[in-house]
């Protein structure tokens, strides 16, 4: 990517619309005004953050001199560095049929020193100006990509700033300590006393536990911006199936009553109680299935095998009991744990009392007849809900580079704090703050922008 280009790029959604927004940005951002209009003195008589009607053309032919009408639209500039990339920066809001993006397209392309932007460069181009920091760029993303509310509202307070005002908050602190024993080192003919290199300790201490609490967060941030992982789990003919068919409220698994149909983990993306949940269809636990080696066998056995795998992996289980059967399936009852909630399906083929399974009642449901559902759907989003929680007033992580980072910074403290020599108790610290400044951005990352970048859709 060169910051010399300007670049442009389609903002809005692809396909058909009422209104389309090309964003173009860099040196030759107004230029373009004035080339799209045909005139030298468009760009000049535009008035910052105000919209202007303009019709739009572009020279087709410098032989013939024939222009091309492309649209009629509103076109709103922005003067650096008040802009969102911190350049100049023009939108056109022209109708949004594809046949007006294209010939817009191939205007801006014809301009000497306009491409089209590349994933995520408008961004970038943003975090390199000093406009946002990596926490809050990495928000973006999660915004656009934000399908249920509580990932809106998570990727919102990112984007304002609570993740970058934590860490920074965090790394100024630790400076402040570390400018404190550099002094110290700085002025050895003093005969510092040792009592004065733990004055530092009790700010980083603080640091370090605060650290510590905000990475045990039971991975709620993370999981909300992925997605709670759900693993349906039981014998074969349970009801795994009809159960993730009724949760889709549409035929995504395959239902029969022979044994073995589901050889694969078949995964669902929901959105239940406002969060964002992965619903995971696994082949029926026969455990004796695995040593077969060959032939229909083989593929059984593997398919058990991911889902034994998936379902240790998995926040949640919902394990499946067959309510018709004589006892409950053992294979499946060794898989409750505090991360485990059970269902008798079939309830109506029984009428008994289902009793309890290892300390609990199962929910009693049908996937044939509807019974019980809705309360089966009630308990699980209210748990969902609770492993979903994120605190209003500490942000929590949303992704694991900040995870990794944070734990390195969180070990060099540890270190710090075991030096009895202000020299080893000074370069740990520096380590400390380096490993927040990564998160941030505010040092060593350039080799982590192509990775960060690189999901981002082109008008971003």
């Amino acid at each position: 990517m060169s910051t010399q280009d300007t670049i442009f790029a389609l903002s809005s959604a692809p396909g058909k619309a009422g209104v389309a927004v090309i964003r173009v940005s860099g040196p030759l951002g107004w230029k373009s005004v004035n080339i799209l209009t045909n005139s030298d003195t468009t760009a000049n008589k535009l008035v910052p953050n105000e919209a202007k009607l303009l019709n739009l053309s572009y020279l087709v032919s410098r032989e013939t001199r024939y222009v091309k009408h492309i649209d009629k639209a509103f076109v709103v500039g922005f003067r650096a560095p008040k802009s969102f990339t911190g350049e100049d920066v023009v939108e056109y809001h022209c109708h949004g049929s594809p046949a007006i993006i294209e010939e817009m397209f191939e205007a801006l392309g014809s301009i000497e020193g306009c491409r089209m932007a590349e994933h995520g460069e408008f961004t970038r181009r943003a975090f390199e100006n000093g406009k946002l920091d990596l926490t809050e760029a990495e928000a973006i993303a999660d915004l656009i990509d934000a399908e249920t509310r509580a990932q809106k509202d998570q990727a919102l307070a990112q984007m304002g700033g609570v993740l970058s005002a934590l860490y920074h908050g965090w790394a100024e602190r630790l400076t402040r300590s570390l400018a404190y024993i550099e002094a110290i080192i700085d002025f050895p003919d003093e005969d510092v006393p040792d009592s004065e290199t733990k004055k530092a300790l009790p700010e980083i201490e603080a640091v370090s536990r605060e650290i510590r609490d905000h990475l045990d967060d039971n991975r709620r941030g993370e999981r909300l911006r992925n997605g709670l992982q759900i693993a349906v789990i039981g014998v074969p003919n349970a009801g795994k199936s009809s159960l993730v068919n009724a949760l889709a409220q549409r035929d995504v698994a395959i239902v029969s009553d022979m044994a073995g149909t589901t050889r694969d983990v078949i995964e669902v993306h929901l959105n239940l109680g406002g969060y964002p949940v992965i619903i995971a269809d696994t082949a029926g636990l026969r455990p004796d299935q695995i040593t077969g080696d060959t032939g229909q066998e083989a593929i059984e056995s593997e398919g058990i095998k991911r889902a034994l795998e998936y379902a240790q992996q998995a926040d949640l289980k919902l394990l499946v009991f067959d309510g018709a059967a004589e006892k409950p399936d053992q294979h499946t009852l060794n898989l409750v744990d505090e991360n485990s909630l059970a269902l008798m399906n079939k309830q109506d083929l029984f009428e008994d009392d289902i009793g309890d399974i290892s300390g609990e009642t199962p929910l009693a449901i049908s996937t044939i007849t509807g019974q019980g559902l809705d309360e089966f759907l009630d308990v699980l989003s209210a748990r969902i809900a609770k492993m979903m929680q994120v605190s209003r007033e500490t942000p929590s992580l949303t992704r694991q580079r900040h995870r990794m980072n944070l734990n390195e910074s969180a070990q060099f403290l540890e270190n710090a704090l075991e030096q009895a020599q202000p020299e080893f108790m000074a370069q740990e610290l520096r380590f400390a703050v380096n490993s927040l400044g990564r998160i941030t951005g505010r040092v060593d990352v350039e080799d982590l922008l192509d990775v960060i970048f690189k999901d981002f859709c082109i008008g971003k």
